[in-house]
């Protein structure tokens, strides 16, 4: 017999992971558990139960947390925050080195903790979760000692609230507390409900690191504890990883403040298979993409995209594979599959698989044995599944794989953005050319190239779309928990003059390269001048203009680009006396000409850069627009703040429909004749007058708007707001006073590729 025969016919024996230790954690603590506030666990006075997902049995009682809990957590917060943004970068990296020693000097009791309260298998905890945990707290401690370098100019946001899932509860934790407190933050983190115990393990490790009282605090409770940090007046950031429907609602709730949001979101990420994969390792891949974490991660390759030729081959491939993972206690280190985490989990898997099933899909389960006790389910997969259907499009967030075909590489790119979502996407070829292009047109924040599932404490990881926005880790990632340090406002003081033309003109609208007449045919007074009244259906052109431009324009090189930028500053100081007319200042003209000038410079400096990511995978990032941006013109300063959001906007590859200020229209006017005069294609830049109750609601609603910038006060509740639906990123603020550098950086989102490689 040879060995390869041995190894498919020898019986498992059982390798288990003893519990002791965490027994022996919780006995002592009388499986009771109060919320970490100011430095020390309070008692608890309302609990609910934390149960083993294995066994279905409870393992403790946590506190229920309250408005109270929640004040007295931001009062420590916020006292705290203070002496630790004064420390130096060299006293934080101090803390963080401190915080990851720890978290690896006790990592088996991590591992079997996070396991016994999540149900994922010991071996994922012990050689994924806890390593990497400790991997971004060092990484962080690097970026807090050289925080000047990494984000020049900025200082910490303030204090943070921090809400995560229960797929990953301690790695989710690291990812939030390590970039905030590297920064100079203070945070307030709320675990899941169903899977509190090593946030709060965490805490106290902190007290073993010496963590200044209140820097960190760990309040513990379910949605409606979540609720008061998200809607608490003192809170100055939330970061939230979790459910699109939740996402959606924090939006809705910090809609009317200046809270700093970042959300990562639901995914249903593609795996796209090329006939000239090789497919032994494509259905290794498969198994990490869809079956760790029992299929209860974001960016889960649910989605298989096989193209046709293939499709057969690789699907017996998989039925044979699936047959050897094993299901059961996760705590036996030769599992593959553990349990879900709960039962409300477990009956969504069930009900959607039905649903998948009875829309056509050829259902495949393994068969396997289940446990009696706790929450199992197998691995499933569901074949010749129609793109339109319930289980290609909603997130089932457990071990099931949807599969399809296509037949070329433009039909595969469809499929895969065939979506709302945009977390992460998994490509298979042995020819680079065809990997990289795909890769390219993916609208995803993290494209894998022959791999699935890599991460790094040094590489951003964030969605594009109802997967959210904002990044966590990388350099991109730091940026979240920072702010703009008071930069000095640029004021020219003179109110825009009455505006009585030498000759009468008649000003239109811009959209799509021309200037067209408004279609309510009305127009508007300012002084003794008529504006074009532009009105919904004039946003929608608009709105269509700049998709059908955005394309092509986001594909031209950012050298082009930048030349174009120079050309509409040297335009610009060639129509100096028609701009000086319509601002009423010289001085903001000059301004104008440099800040746009500046931003031409730096448009083809917007690299990306490569991650060094601890094995052989090149990991690079690229920044790509964000699509079509509705940009809401201040008044002050209408001139120069007006021209700097259009050339930072487009400069980045996108396409935008402006709204100038209505209090003084006449400089978007002008604007938009020296675009005709600057060969800006037609449709990147289209500029709408009208009072703003009359066109932001629609500009803000619509679906095709990728994001919203608007700097004028009293709007940004009603942005925010209105902007929801799709998840538009937002940008709004009272005043643009932001530099050149964090404008373009505004106007681009980041995806990491990440591609293996050696002999």
């Amino acid at each position: 017999m040879s060995v390869a025969e041995i190894f498919r016919t020898m019986a498992y024996g059982p390798a288990p992971e003893t519990a002791d230790l965490v027994n022996q954690w919780l006995d002592a603590r009388g499986r009771n558990f109060g919320p970490y506030i100011d430095g020390k666990f309070d008692k608890a006075g309302a609990t609910f139960e934390v149960f083993n997902p294995a066994t279905g049995k409870v393992i403790a009682n946590v506190a229920q947390c309250g408005r109270a809990d929640i004040d007295r957590a931001v009062a420590a917060a916020k006292k705290a925050q203070g002496q630790w943004a004064r420390q130096s970068g060299f006293e934080r990296a101090k803390l963080l080195y401190a915080l990851a020693r720890l978290l690896q000097r006790h990592s088996r009791l991590f591992a079997v903790l996070e396991t016994i309260d999540n149900g994922k298998p010991i071996r994922e905890s012990r050689d994924l979760d806890i390593p990497l945990a400790a991997r971004h707290f060092y990484y962080h401690a690097g970026c807090a000692e050289a925080m000047e370098s990494l984000v020049p100019g900025c200082s910490p946001v303030g204090v943070c609230g921090q809400i995560i899932p229960w797929n990953f509860p301690l790695l989710m934790l690291a990812w939030k507390i390590a970039p905030a407190l590297a920064m100079g933050n203070a945070v307030i983190l709320k675990p899941a409900e169903f899977t509190p115990l090593t946030a709060l393990l965490f805490a106290e490790i902190c007290d073993q690191a010496e963590v200044p009282a209140g820097l960190i605090n760990i309040v513990t409770g379910d949605g409606e504890t979540g609720r008061l940090i998200v809607e608490h007046p003192e809170i100055d950031k939330i970061a939230f990883t979790g459910s699109t429907e939740v996402g959606r609602a924090i939006r809705v709730a910090t809609a009317g403040t200046t809270k700093r949001l970042s959300l990562e979101l639901g995914g249903k990420s593609p795996f796209v298979v090329f006939a000239d994969s090789d497919l032994d390792s494509v259905v290794e891949g498969i198994v990490d993409a869809i079956w760790l974490n029992q299929g209860q991660v974001c960016c889960a390759g649910s989605r298989l995209l096989v193209q046709e030729s293939v499709s057969p081959k690789l699907h017996r491939k998989l039925r044979d594979r699936m047959a050897t993972l094993r299901v059961g206690n996760p705590l036996d280190k030769s599992i593959d599959v553990g349990a879900i985490v709960a039962p409300v989990q477990l009956e969504r898997i069930r009900l959607l698989v039905e649903q998948g099933y009875r829309e056509g899909a050829e259902l495949y389960q393994t068969e396997c044995m289940l446990p009696v006790d706790g929450w199992y389910y197998p691995p499933t997969s569901l074949s010749g599944v129609a793109p339109a259907s319930s289980v290609a499009q909603v997130e089932i967030f457990g071990p099931v794989l949807v599969s399809m075909t296509f037949r070329t590489p433009a039909e595969a790119v469809a499929l895969a953005n065939n979506t709302v979502y945009g977390l992460a996407a998994s490509v298979w070829t042995e020819n680079l050319n065809v990997a990289h292009d795909v890769a390219a047109k993916i609208k995803a924040g993290t494209v894998w190239i022959n791999c699935t599932n890599l991460f790094d404490a040094s590489s951003g990881f964030g969605g594009y779309r109802e997967s959210g926005y904002g990044r966590e880790g990388g350099r991109e990632g730091l940026r979240e928990y920072v702010r703009p340090a008071s930069p000095e406002s640029r004021r020219f003081g003179a109110a825009p003059p009455e505006l009585v033309p030498e000759i009468d003109r008649t000003n239109k609208l811009y959209v799509g390269g021309k200037q067209v007449r408004p279609d309510s045919g009305y127009s508007f007074k300012v002084g003794s001048v008529d504006f074009a009244h532009g009105n919904r259906k004039d946003i929608r052109n608009a709105v269509e203009a700049a998709r059908a431009a955005a394309g092509g324009w986001s594909a031209a090189t950012s050298f082009n680009r930048a030349q174009i930028l120079y050309f509409l500053a040297e335009n610009l100081e060639a129509q100096r006396a028609s701009f000086e007319s319509a601002c009423g200042s010289a001085d903001e003209v000059d301004a104008t000409i440099r800040a746009v000038f500046a931003l031409a410079a730096r448009v083809d400096k917007l690299d990306g850069s490569v991650h060094p990511v601890p094995m052989r995978v090149l990991t690079y990032t690229t920044n790509e627009p964000l699509g079509v941006i509705g940009i809401i013109a201040p008044a002050e300063n209408c001139l120069l703040d007006l021209a700097r959001l259009v050339a930072a906007a487009i400069g980045a590859g996108n396409a935008v429909v402006v709204v100038p200020s209505p209090t003084n229209p006449a400089p978007g006017v002008e604007m938009y004749r020296l675009i005709e005069m600057s060969d800006v294609p037609a449709g990147v830049v289209n500029i709408i007058t009208a009072p703003h109750p009359d066109v932001v609601p629609t500009l803000a609603q619509h679906e095709d708007v990728d994001a919203i910038w608007s700097f004028v006060p009293g709007l940004s509740a009603a942005v925010r707001a209105d902007s929801i639906s799709n998840l538009k990123q937002t940008w709004v603020a009272d005043l643009l006073d932001a530099t050149a550098d964090e404008m373009l950086r505004r106007a681009v989102q980041v995806k990491n590729t990440w591609t293996p490689y050696g002999a």
